[in-house]
């Protein structure tokens, strides 16, 4: 990935809950680099969600339909802990 789409995936990452965000930096800046295409487009749509809907993932009380979406968000647990 380029440079500056990494870094404009970090700054998206930057989200109005705090709890949030200190999940998603920490996984873009160690992790995100790692993950497949299909990952990374997944992850791109996750920024474009309401931070409500990302919180009650992290918190596993629900789980996004799409599987790699729910995959992305396991790894995401696994890497930072659950909320």
């Amino acid at each position: 990935m380029e440079t500056s789409s990494l870094k404009h995936i970090y700054w998206r990452s930057r989200r109005g809950m705090l709890e949030i965000e200190l999940k998603l930096v920490p996984f873009v800046r160690d992790h995100y680099s790692e993950l497949s295409e299909a990952e990374q487009q997944a992850y791109a749509a996750l920024l474009e969600l309401e931070d409500w809907e990302i919180f009650d993932w992290l918190q596993e009380r629900e789980q996004p339909e799409d599987p790699v979406l729910r995959g992305l968000i396991a790894k995401i647990i696994a890497c930072t802990g659950t909320l």
